[in-house]
């Protein structure tokens, strides 16, 4: 009976699907159809039943729903109805299995009460005149009662007594509390799935441009990005939630006129040349980054580069650099990021490019630390017969430690190169294991240690020279597969557990293209009269606590902020950032507000003179009410624009685009602009 109950809701629950496909993608319902049904019933049988009552099978059913309906359908309005629509299904079965299963066994019937059996039944004699209850032997009794035929009554007084029927009043047993020993998990929680009063979606093409060290290449990409309101939620910020990668550009060497400078020409020829293979026209990107990185970064023209790139490739597509970005970025392109989430493991992220070595921490869905360091395979350039063509400042710090020298031109050993990779491989993993502490890998650091204070549980690398790491046989002309083959050694002979990323060599443009992007909340204000995109706006934070409110402490806090970054009131354009929501706490907004606006305008008096563009930001949603406030209560009128639900650093810098479609939903690429340069090595005399 259990078994045909949890059959049923399966077969009702492929019957909706399938009807929901072929409502909405009557072309490719049945494809459709087929592939979730295939992908429903493989993961049912994956489950390993703990028994087999009704609520252990509807549990299969819930939990592998949504993980099935993501292998055909991606997240997006029409999945997120058909998640609703069979919650509502599942809700009255789950339910209802819960109290059937904690319901008490109803007791068994043992048939009609005979005559005298009913021992809840009480048989006195009394005696009608004395009113005295009078003793009856039993046998008498049973034949009183049993009897077909009318019995003499026994008398007392002279007359016959008479018999008094009760009922004895039973005593209820007090019942143990039945404790269900498995709470009922809401159905929510088990579909990984809340309906929301008001949904939003937003499509963004948005594109991903990677300058590296070996190689560049371009990724465009479908972003959807989901706003919900309701009592769980109620931010009105929209979140990114499906990346689709719609075209990858082939990936060509970068080209350099001299080892010190890019040949921009190439590089903007190249993408050019993508676009129309792709089909897409500048006009048609919203969003997106320009990224240089590793060994490029250093390159006299990099900056340039960049800018160019950003400015002819999109609506508002970022221009950035830094080793510390990188690493973000290329780590959440990966996958690892995402992986770190689902599988609650501390995972450190290694992209081994043509440079540098770009290393993240991740964990629980968040990158927590990053880290650089100048290890790659395009350090020392060499050609099928071992001839050198190109010599970085990092080998030649490596070969004067290691006691050798070449110069370009020469034919190095086969032995020699695989030391030199060996002595890259060496300083590597040093660094991926705890602080840099050899004087190889203190040189070669680019940025400052990992924070290595929660522990890794497995590795992972991406780049090209992963790429050789996991098996592929291409051969580029630089000591890459030597690298790669050192590096495994070494993680083999620590017992580092090892995991592959999605992505690899595509990792750090994937970055870019998909997660370079955050959006504001849309309770913005706004000046109409201000041109997008707002261009590397630094970011100062200002720290105020709650008993430190005041017009004057504000004032101060505002000055401060700008000599601690070295900007200049009145000249520079900066976005000031108030992260804390203390002043939700000081009273009603009517009355703190204007303290708040006034403050910001005494501090900002060459600003306003100027007409320089003032940009006040939030982390919590109170962007358009304190924009109305410095309106009404302020001389500012105009050149104001005031964001909300941003999440930003000391050190950052953002780009602001355009709000989004019909929304006030503004576009905002936090990044990095540090363009380094060729580092000094220490050499031996």
């Amino acid at each position: 009976m259990i078994e045909d109950n949890v059959k049923n809701i399966e077969s009702h629950v492929t019957g909706i699907s399938r009807g929901f496909f072929e409502k909405h993608f009557s072309e490719d319902a049945e494809r459709m159809s087929n592939s979730f049904e295939a992908a429903y019933k493989a993961l049912l049988e994956q489950y390993e039943l703990k028994d087999d009552s009704e609520v252990e099978g509807l549990r299969r059913l819930i939990v592998s729903f949504r993980p099935a309906l993501s292998s055909v359908l991606e997240p997006s309005e029409e999945f997120d109805n058909l998640l609703t629509m069979m919650l509502f299904m599942f809700k009255a079965s789950w339910e209802g299995a819960h109290r059937r299963r904690k319901k008490p066994p109803a007791k068994k019937k043992t048939g009609p009460i005979m005559r005298g059996s009913d021992q809840s039944v009480k048989l006195t004699f009394f005696c009608s005149v004395c009113d005295e209850e009078v003793d009856v032997p039993h046998e008498t009794k049973k034949l009183i009662l049993n009897s077909e035929e009318e019995v003499e009554l026994p008398k007392h007084c002279r007359k016959d007594v008479k018999i008094r029927i009760s009922r004895i009043q039973e005593e209820t047993p007090v019942e143990e509390e039945e404790v269900d020993e498995e709470p009922v998990v809401p159905i929510e929680l088990l579909m990984g799935h809340m309906p929301a009063d008001n949904v939003e979606y937003l499509k963004v093409l948005s594109v991903g441009i990677d300058i590296g060290s070996s190689t560049s290449h371009l990724i465009f990409s479908r972003l959807t990005l989901r706003r919900e309101t309701s009592f769980f939620n109620m931010s009105n910020r929209f979140n990114l939630i499906n990346r689709e990668i719609i075209y990858e550009s082939s990936i060509i060497f970068t080209p350099l006129i001299d080892r010190y400078t890019i040949d921009i020409d190439a590089v903007v020829e190249f993408c050019e040349d993508e676009y129309k293979k792709a089909g897409i026209t500048r006009d048609m990107v919203e969003t997106g980054a320009v990224l240089v990185t590793g060994e490029t970064a250093k390159k006299a023209n990099a900056a340039e580069i960049v800018n160019r790139l950003s400015s002819e490739s999109g609506k508002f597509v970022s221009a950035a650099a830094g080793p510390n970005l990188e690493s973000m970025l290329s780590a959440m392109g990966s996958g690892i990021v995402g992986q770190s989430l689902h599988s609650q493991k501390t995972m450190l992220h290694v992209d081994v490019g043509g440079g540098t070595s770009n290393l993240a921490i991740a964990s629980g869905g968040q990158v927590l630390s990053t880290s650089c360091i100048n290890v790659g395979g395009r350090l020392l350039g060499i050609d099928k017969d071992f001839k050198i063509w190109r010599i970085d400042e990092p080998t030649n710090f490596v070969m004067n430690e290691l006691g050798l020298k070449y110069t370009i031109g020469d034919v190095i050993t086969g032995e020699d190169a695989r030391t030199i990779a060996r002595e890259y491989a060496k300083a590597l993993v040093e660094v991926m294991r705890g602080p840099a502490k050899s004087s190889v890998a203190k040189e070669l650091m680019m940025t400052e240690d990992l924070d290595f204070s929660i522990p890794v549980d497995a590795y992972s690398f991406s780049g090209g020279v992963a790429e050789l790491f996991y098996g592929s046989e291409e051969v580029f002309d630089d000591i890459g597969v030597l690298l790669a083959d050192e590096i495994k050694k070494l993680v083999e002979e620590q017992g580092l557990t090892i995991e592959e990323p999605d992505n690899k060599i595509r990792a750090t443009v994937i970055g870019a293209g998909a997660f370079s992007l955050s959006v504001s909340g849309s309770t913005t204000f706004f000046d109409e009269s201000i041109e997008f995109p707002l261009a590397n706006v630094p970011v100062l934070p200002v720290n105020v606590t709650r008993d430190e409110f005041s017009l004057k402490n504000m004032g101060k806090a505002i000055h401060r902020v700008f000599k601690t970054f070295d900007m200049k009131e009145g000249e520079d354009v900066v976005a000031l950032y108030f992260e804390s929501p203390l002043y939700g706490s000081l009273g009603r907004p009517e009355e703190w507000m204007p303290i708040f606006a006034k403050a910001i305008e005494k501090a900002l008096p060459n600003s306003i003179a100027n007409k320089k563009t003032i940009i006040i930001i939030f982390g919590n949603d109170m962007g358009k009410l304190f924009g109305i406030t410095m309106r009404d209560e302020t001389s500012i009128k105009s050149n104001v624009l005031c964001l909300d639900e941003l999440q930003l650093e000391a050190g950052d810098w953002i780009d602001i685009g355009a709000p989004l479609s019909s929304t006030q939903a503004f576009p905002v690429t936090v990044k990095s602009l540090v363009f380094a340069k060729n580092k000094e090595y220490s050499q031996d005399e």
